[in-house]
């Protein structure tokens, strides 16, 4: 009997997403779980691209849709959770963001593999779909383990408990216990929570039937601006959270600071050119040979741009780690954040 179900609470943190949130919607709108046991609260940060007249239209065409749209004068994600979470009237709290589309069993997978794991936390997939030549070859170098390292909800297979998954699904009382997100986190405020709950005892499990589709940033300048984010905002759960980080992490910092020094020498030096191209043809061959790798199958031009795609994310979050360093250097000591209370 469907009033025995739980009642599920999808949160959605957007900003202008008019280009894509119908088609989330759309598939929120076609879930096999029971409509009268789901609401969805969309917390909007003061989007200037129309996508509140999407989410409008959206609704008078979708009654049986119980829809609500808060408004999250932040702007940014965590202060968006957090709004959603604080209107949430759900048993359960599912997360989905404005430019993924979910297949028609999410939700009932999510609340099943809750219900039966009694974890704190359940996900799984994040499945990269580009939509323009570049934005498959970023989607193809987000699933590949030298594009995002040890990240396992980019390509794993099996069911296993992991530090991390894509989206999430919590019941509510996690947030009583564990505290709400971080809204000092710009980015990464995902790994900053997971970390707290799993430091205080919290467990998250890994459901590879779960999967949601996501669609990379299509131009090199985007996909770099993402990751320079990732890096920049990954110092500062660091400084937290300093048993969060892998050796992985520290890769692309490292290896930007390298070619930083290379390029310094070289133009001081001679022989720091033989530094320079040894440096630059190393890393060149290696993503070479991951795009052989992960441009298996593809189409030839999403081939040739999977270097780039790389280079974009590895660039982009070295760099951004390096800039964090500086940004952040005199907040080794505070590991505070700014978590608010729930309820307020």
């Amino acid at each position: 009997m469907t009033e025995n179900l739980p009642f599920i609470s999808v949160i959605m943190p957007v900003r202008d997403e008019a280009g894509s949130i119908h088609e989330t919607l759309a598939s929120l709108a076609s879930q096999d779980y029971p409509k009268e046991r789901t609401e969805i609260i969309i917390a909007d940060g003061m989007s200037a691209d129309g996508t509140r007249a999407v989410i409008d239209n959206f609704a008078l065409s979708h009654p049986q849709v119980n829809l609500q749209v808060i408004n999250n004068p932040n702007r940014i994600v965590p202060s968006g959770l957090n709004r959603a979470i604080r209107a949430a009237h759900g048993d359960i709290i599912l997360r989905v963001d404005g430019h993924t589309t979910l297949p028609k069993d999410y939700l009932r997978a999510c609340t099943e593999t809750l219900v039966n794991t009694r974890v704190e936390n359940v996900g799984g997939r994040m499945l990269a779909v580009g939509r323009t030549p570049f934005g498959e070859a970023a989607a193809a170098a987000a699933s590949s383990p030298f594009g995002v390292g040890g990240a396992y909800f980019h390509y794993g297979s099996q069911p296993k408990w992991v530090d991390t998954v894509y989206l999430g699904a919590w019941p509510k009382e996690v947030f009583r216990a564990y505290g709400l997100f971080d809204e000092e986190m710009v980015r990464d405020q995902d790994d900053e929570f997971n970390y707290r709950l799993r430091s205080l005892g919290g467990r998250i499990w890994f459901n590879p039937k779960i999967y949601a589709t996501y669609s990379p940033r299509d131009s090199f300048p985007k996909l770099f601006k993402q990751y320079f984010q990732y890096g920049f905002w990954k110092v500062r759960v660091l400084q937290k959270h300093p048993k969060q980080m892998s050796l992985r992490q520290f890769a692309p910092p490292v290896f930007v600071l390298s070619l930083v020094c290379a390029i310094l020498l070289a133009l001081t030096a001679s022989w720091g050119w033989y530094m320079l191209v040894s440096l630059a043809g190393a890393y060149f061959l290696a993503s070479l040979a991951a795009s052989i790798v992960a441009g298996k199958g593809k189409k030839p031009a999403v081939a040739m741009l999977l270097p780039l795609a790389f280079a974009a994310i590895h660039l982009g979050y070295g760099l951004g780690f390096l800039v964090g360093l500086v940004r952040f250097a005199g907040r080794w000591k505070d590991k505070t954040g700014r978590v608010p209370e729930w309820p307020a």
